[in-house]
């Protein structure tokens, strides 16, 4: 069962802050209702999340009396939490939940090389909800596009949930850098593009190109995974100007470099991904509630804590 990882991590959580002065770990007891809370807060931390990070599209949580959780659209449409199967990490990606998407907390700190195998925190996409929020088909899509300034020419994105507004406020930022540094107008110039309604290579998924949401910056053939070997792909990210990546993520913005199979040409805008980053990555988990550092005096913030704690429960 998934319950599984979540008690490994709460274990490996728990000895590193269990060690006494002398090194040694205190004696500690994990009962199955500790398992259980544990689970439940990294559900309610995932939820949250997902609330915040899509306010206009994700309204409600419910629990059906089977116990499963889901996340409730506005258009009524609901989507599964977590559908309890083990799966491996290919299954993850072809047919993931929730619980899937979420389960990988992205680093917000530099790197310098490729990540261990299978970390992937941000690919594996759901796409009932990614089709609920930028378009349900190729003409809903581009409905939503927009012609989007980013400062050395026009790039279509799509609009909703701000996505092309965030584009814009990383390159206003981006744009300045490049003028005054190679090494950022490289990776800068010329893009690949934005809007692309297509699948994914050697799949039959849309790839987030398709739905106005990622763009591929300058190309080079250390880039993709599949174009070079860990090593080669360890130097280009080494490289990488880590304040362009920065400003990308404080917007909301996914790197492909910070995959195991890394896509370093690769921006996605998921919200969801990078707020999991900022407020539950282990060194986030502050407070005495499953919500730590997210500030509960927000009245949204509250209002979503508060629809979590109804449906779910309080521990």
């Amino acid at each position: 069962m998934k319950r599984s990882i979540f008690c490994c991590i709460l274990f490996a959580v728990f000895i590193s802050l269990c060690k006494n002065a002398d090194g040694f770990t205190n004696k500690i007891l994990f009962t199955e209702k500790d398992k259980s809370n544990a689970y439940e807060n990294f559900m309610k931390q995932d939820l949250l999340c997902l609330l915040m990070a899509y306010p206009e599209f994700a309204v409600d949580v419910k629990k059906e009396c089977d116990g499963r959780v889901y996340l409730i659209m506005k258009s009524g449409q609901k989507i599964l939490y977590d559908d309890k199967k083990n799966k491996s990490f290919d299954e993850k990606f072809q047919n993931p939940d929730l619980q899937d998407m979420m389960e990988q907390i992205y680093p917000l700190t530099a790197i310098n090389k490729v990540s261990e195998k299978n970390f992937d925190p941000g690919r594996i996409r759901v796409y009932s909800l990614l089709s609920e929020v930028y378009g349900l088909s190729r003409k809903s899509i581009e409905t939503n596009l927009v012609n989007t300034n980013l400062g050395y020419r026009y790039y279509q994105f799509n609009k909703s949930n701000k996505a092309a507004d965030s584009l814009k406020n990383a390159m206003s930022e981006i744009v300045p850098l490049a003028n005054s540094r190679k090494d950022v107008g490289g990776c800068l110039y010329p893009s690949c593009g934005t809007y692309n309604y297509r699948v994914i290579s050697g799949t039959n998924k849309l790839s987030p190109h398709a739905y106005g949401i990622a763009i591929d910056l300058a190309r080079d053939k250390r880039d993709y995974w599949k174009w070079a070997s860990p090593e080669e792909g360890s130097k280009r990210i080494e490289a990488y100007p880590k304040d362009m990546v920065e400003i990308l993520e404080k917007n909301n913005f996914v790197w492909g470099g910070k995959w195991s199979h890394f896509d370093t040409l690769h921006f996605e805008y998921r919200p969801e991904i990078i707020m999991k980053a900022r407020y539950f990555a282990y060194e986030n988990r502050e407070g005495n509630q499953w919500y730590g550092n997210v500030d509960y005096q927000d009245s949204f913030i509250k209002n979503c804590i508060d629809k979590i704690n109804n449906a779910v429960g309080t521990i």
